[in-house]
């Protein structure tokens, strides 16, 4: 009961605003000196962990792949895509939502931050969406879903960071995310094709006199394509690790740069310095949450937890249900890195008890964590659209767009329990 009291006490703490590295951090110091049978001596093994954390080399491609996408999201890459794919589908009615979702795609397999994704996609397509007389919950919540798909679709931050968690294949992750993430693709263009039919005042065809070359729109495309194609295919035929694959992605990013016309100084610095804020903001949590982990374990919380699991349920879609209900629950709240380093680590010997399928269970959390950054009120693809939209959108407008998508979320989510095949079809 007691690492149940100090899981909620973290919880509380988070919610009034606490940096999550100190909340975690703090708790686990606060809980260890009033507990006698405990006592700092508990965090003897936490510089070996701190260690084990900074010499990991599955995590060193996490820096790697956020500069990577940094230095692309000062290429000009996403305006010449947007522009190039808003010129196929101009007739279509929708067609304008449908190419923001494929560009969404296309970055998140460049890129895979969110944030930058977002407000590029922001900045770039919600007034062209707007001019085009699109309904502004629509244009907002198709921009804000498809700016999230960085969460899914490989190489993905959050894959990356569970791969480590749960001891899995980095790379088995990013095949088994694979056709998850373009379900969700198809998905989202299949409610907005469904939504124009109906309703043709929400998402008219594009009326432009601009006339783009087929050369203009293969040059755009085809650069971030190969892109995807080396970084990805290199792990996917197991030529390059995940972090290898990410190193060649920032050079990848730079040449592309390069081609852009957009490579200077300014903007290497700007990769550079936000590159080791968020990495540094990341480790932070980590270690946070290790020095969180040791207390909780040695009160026998994940003890607890496999118990009331294991022999008290007993049933694995029981404990399926649950844990997927808690994190989509918790996601309203908390973001997917506190998830990460602090639940899953709780689910894992729950999983393997149950011999649920790592990769299959991993690509599940991903997906449900993807919608923590959708959900209102706390999610961040939320904040980043209402920050660079301005006064175009209101906040009302912007739940109301984005209620659809979750529910397509979800459906996502449950095509993958019934159907495992889609995680495994690449592997």
């Amino acid at each position: 009961m007691i690492a149940l009291i100090m899981f909620a006490a973290a919880l509380i703490l988070l919610l009034f605003g606490i940096p999550v590295a100190f909340a975690f951090g703090g708790v686990a110091m606060m809980f260890a000196f009033f507990i006698p049978s405990l006592g700092f001596d508990v965090f003897n093994i936490l510089p070996f962990r701190i260690y084990g954390i900074m010499s990991n080399t599955t995590l060193m491609a996490v820096p790697l792949f956020i500069m990577m996408g940094l230095i692309l999201e000062k290429s000009g890459m996403a305006e010449k895509l947007l522009i190039s794919m808003s010129s196929l589908f101009k007739s279509v009615r929708g067609g304008l939502g449908v190419s923001v979702v494929l560009v969404g795609a296309i970055l998140a397999a460049s890129t895979g931050i969110v944030s930058a994704s977002v407000v590029m996609m922001s900045v770039i397509a919600l007034p062209l969406m707007l001019s085009a007389g699109y309904n502004k919950g629509l244009a907002s919540g198709t921009i804000a879903a498809s700016g999230t798909l960085g969460q899914i679709i490989p190489p993905s931050i959050i894959l990356i960071v569970l791969g480590d968690v749960m001891s899995v294949s980095v790379g088995d992750l990013f095949m088994g995310a694979v056709l998850p993430g373009l379900t969700l693709v198809s998905l989202y263009i299949t409610y907005i094709l469904i939504r124009a039919y109906i309703n043709k005042e929400d998402a008219p065809a594009l009326v432009s006199k601009e006339k783009i070359s087929m050369f203009d729109v293969v040059s755009a495309i085809v650069p971030p394509l190969l892109l995807m194609l080396a970084v990805l295919g290199s792990i996917f035929a197991g030529i390059a690790s995940p972090t290898e694959s990410a190193a060649f992605g920032v050079l990848g990013g730079v040449l592309l740069s390069a081609y852009n016309k957009t490579l200077n100084f300014e903007m290497i610095k700007y990769a550079l310095f936000e590159t080791m804020k968020l990495s540094g903001m990341i480790f932070m949590i980590l270690i946070g949450a290790t020095a969180f982990s040791l207390v909780f374990n040695e009160l026998g919380g994940t003890d607890l937890i496999l118990e009331f699991f294991s022999q008290d349920i007993g049933d694995v879609w029981v404990f399926i249900g649950v844990a997927m209900l808690s994190i989509f629950i918790l996601g309203f709240f908390i973001d997917f890195i506190e998830i990460s380093f602090i639940i899953v680590p709780i689910l894992v010997p729950v999983m393997a008890a149950f011999g649920i399928d790592p990769i299959w269970f991993g690509v599940l959390i991903a997906m449900n964590l993807q919608a923590s950054f959708l959900t209102p009120p706390f999610g961040l693809s939320l904040f980043f659209l209402k920050g660079a939209a301005g006064q175009s959108v209101t906040t009302l407008d912007i739940y109301k767009g984005i209620i659809p998508f979750i529910l397509l979320q979800l459906l996502g989510l449950g095509l993958v329990v019934v159907f495992p095949d889609l995680v495994f079809a690449f592997l």
